[in-house]
């Protein structure tokens, strides 16, 4: 099990949509990739709260065995966001973003997490996530999350940290605004050529793409390795807010609790990943997170894994198909 270090936010939530409402819940992209991430290793958060932080939050987030010395409390407010979802889940309304303290944040990273194997670098200012960088020493992979604020308003210092980055996850959309390529494919080698070797793109209801290059060679020469999972088929999706982080942490923790980052167990990741993220949009904030076990998320993964699996041609069959093959060329 190696070490991972996370750097994002940590925020009260209110969000409603078509099933119910949640006022001030516990949220933030730091809380909901920690808390998933916490299934498969130990996490170190750096992140900002107010002064009103509730004590049953940080006893939450104690009881999950996420190491807190990186919480930094200032004075004012944690950080908060209201948003509201229509049918179509893919995509939140924002109603009101009061940052509070969390527009000061400048990530402090403790001495004994300077050595983290792992780093994700949650949706914050380019700029901070280069100084988070600078303040670790040579860590085995770097993860990178942002959004479109980010690519719009600070679009050369994004490409400065991207630099430094091994893995980018964004969603289609950002994926194309970024390299302004409408095409996928034509967006993963370019954003590929700016420094990150794997592309994660997700995809919300329809799953992720990851795009990663294969050893040795650069996308641009076709060495490129294209892995798809659908997202799992719920009869009940009640609040996709925080499913992003929640995959990210899936995703990264896995990798931190096996530690290993060949392709087969990026694929994996990518699998636990959508895993976790199935599981957080079941209900409220981080409710369904609260009450999950392993042995769910194990359960889940053999679904997935029976879900997308198909046999090879072989025997009579793949003959028969060669022959109708060689009768139209």
């Amino acid at each position: 099990m190696a070490s991972l270090l996370a750097v994002g936010s940590v925020a009260y939530d209110s969000v409603q949509t078509p099933f119910g409402r949640v006022e001030e819940a516990l949220g933030g992209s730091g809380t909901f990739f920690s808390v998933a991430a916490s299934f498969f290793t130990q996490v170190y958060l750096v992140a900002c709260v107010g002064r009103d932080f509730r004590r049953e939050d940080l006893e939450f987030l104690e009881s999950r065995e996420i190491d807190l010395e990186g919480l930094e409390y200032m004075e004012g407010e944690t950080f908060r966001w209201k948003g509201e979802y229509g049918y179509d889940l893919n995509e939140a309304h924002t109603l009101e973003t009061r940052l509070n303290v969390f527009a000061h944040f400048e990530p402090k990273i403790p001495e004994r997490y300077r050595k983290s194997d792992y780093i994700f670098l949650g949706n914050i200012d380019p700029s901070l996530q280069r100084r988070v960088l600078g303040q670790v020493a040579d860590p085995q992979l770097v993860v990178c999350d942002t959004m479109n604020y980010w690519i719009e308003g600070h679009f050369e210092s994004l490409l400065e940290t991207l630099k430094g980055v091994d893995i980018l996850m964004v969603n289609d959309a950002e994926a194309r605004q970024l390299a302004q390529e409408s095409n996928l494919v034509k967006a993963a080698r370019k954003i590929h050529a700016w420094g990150p070797r794997i592309l994660v793109i997700k995809q919300g209801e329809y799953g992720v793409l990851m795009f990663h290059s294969k050893q040795g060679q650069p996308f641009s020469d076709d060495g490129l390795s294209v892995f798809g999972a659908p997202a799992y088929p719920l009869e009940d999706v009640f609040d996709p807010t925080g499913a992003g982080d929640t995959f990210a942490g899936g995703f990264l923790g896995y990798l931190a609790g096996v530690n290993r980052s060949d392709l087969q167990t990026v694929r994996q990741a990518i699998v636990f990943g959508s895993v976790m993220a199935s599981f957080n949009v079941e209900e409220f904030s981080l409710d369904r997170l609260r009450k999950l076990t392993y042995t769910e998320i194990k359960l889940r993964y053999s679904e997935f894994r029976e879900m997308t699996h198909f046999e090879d041609l072989e025997g009579a069959l793949g003959s028969e198909l060669d022959r109708l093959a060689g009768r139209n060329p």
